[in-house]
């Protein structure tokens, strides 16, 4: 698994740390009532020292409110001895005058922390604690590329995963960011798309396959087909190229590079000729020779061109692809966003592949993408070879940002 959403994951730790250090700040309120409670149970507890026999009731209330006791650990007979040493001094101080007190209550709440009692009380996450955060969390989102919209999206699923939970102050942050993980997860997590299966299933019903490329200029459309082309061959299926792009200068002598590297047949038509003419010159090619499947490439495309838009709709009303892919340049920043719901709008595309993964750091243009078109991610494009190209598992990616 390739390293990516590097600035994704740092911002995400950042804002985990800060509201678990928020939350941890309890009220004024309650740092006082904390304190008075605190107070009022070590003075209790000197004056249960006078009195041996209540020694006992002490050790129960001491367990029953939380505190977790780790002496017996044989690593702790040095604290142990330190510990008889303590109480013997503290037993001399009971029973002088009450000015010492005082004194007495630091001492015990030190002998405390050294003999390892814990303090474990739970906190219930309230909105405002969440709330107070908003602009903070989601700005960290923004620096990590991910669109406004999809930020301000984020931290409302987040806030209904971790609102009204009870945990324990130890746990916190380990709450917080479980939350968050699977707050992404929810977005990642969408249908998955078995390009092999579907195949596979028209194969066995006499059907070629057919498979469209679609994307802004200079996305790596002509290079994902041949990934994904010296893919499929690779696991046995026969396959033909169709230069549908017979737009964009070179762009038919690239395919066929391509094909004559990966030993697959091209059909392609003149510069000029009708895009639709030549994907479906290449389906009937593959039906006449039992072709399991058709790779087109189409001319790419901005998405504010509306005539080379129509051009793509009567692509898929005219041939009926199985899948529509759209293929997206992940540096490309933001600017995916808008890309990926015109084209979606526009054809209602299967699935996604980003380009150039590898070296995108910030991974927020990527889970922006994927939350505005509700399509799911198919495959990374990782490097310039055949080979490098992966599937896309959302359970690895929520792993490489939060583990």
């Amino acid at each position: 698994m390739i390293y990516i959403f590097k600035i994704l994951k740092k911002k995400i730790e950042e804002t985990i740390k800060k509201v678990s250090e928020k939350i941890k700040e309890v009220s004024i309120e309650e740092k006082k009532g904390l304190e008075e409670e605190y107070k009022k149970e070590e003075i209790k507890e000197i004056e249960i020292k006078e009195k041996p026999e209540e020694k006992e009731e002490l050790e129960k209330r001491e367990e029953s409110k939380g505190f977790v006791r780790e002496i017996e650990k044989e690593e702790f007979k040095e604290v142990i001895e330190e510990t008889k040493r303590s109480t013997e001094k503290r037993e001399e101080l009971v029973g002088k005058r009450e000015p010492k007190r005082l004194e007495e209550v630091k001492e015990i709440k030190k002998e405390k922390e050294e003999r390892g009692f814990v303090p474990l009380f739970e906190k219930e996450i309230k909105e405002s604690d969440i709330e107070k955060l908003r602009n903070e969390m989601i700005f960290n989102l923004i620096e990590a590329d991910v669109a406004l919209d999809v930020a301000e999206n984020i931290f409302e699923e987040f806030k209904k995963l971790i609102i009204g939970k009870k945990v324990k102050i130890t746990k916190l942050e380990e709450n917080i960011k479980e939350a968050f993980k699977q707050t992404i997860l929810n977005l990642l997590n969408l249908q998955e798309i078995d390009i092999e299966e579907i195949i596979r299933r028209n194969k066995e019903n006499g059907k070629v396959s057919v498979i469209l490329f679609l994307g802004f200029n200079g996305s790596g459309k002509t290079t994902t087909l041949a990934k994904i082309g010296y893919m499929l061959k690779k696991k046995g299926f026969s396959i033909v190229f169709a230069a549908g792009d017979t737009f964009r200068a070179a762009s038919i002598e690239q395919i066929e590079e391509h094909a004559n590297k990966l030993g697959i047949k091209l059909i392609k038509q003149k510069y000029g000729a009708d895009s639709t003419a030549v994907i479906y010159d290449a389906v009937e090619h593959a039906k006449a020779n039992k072709i399991d499947v058709v790779l087109a490439d189409t001319a790419g495309r901005s998405h504010a061109n509306v005539n080379l838009m129509d051009e793509l709709k009567k692509i898929c009303k005219v041939i009926k692809p199985d899948l529509k892919i759209l293929v997206l340049d992940a540096l490309t920043g933001n600017d995916v966003v808008e890309q990926a719901k015109r084209f979606n709008d526009a054809v209602n595309v299967d699935g996604i592949i980003f380009t150039k993964a590898d070296v995108y750091e910030k991974g927020g243009a990527i889970i922006s993408a994927v939350y505005t078109i509700r399509k799911p991610i198919l495959f990374l494009g990782i490097g310039q070879e055949y080979e490098d190209i992966e599937r896309f598992e959302p359970e690895k990616i929520i792993k490489s940002i939060f583990d």
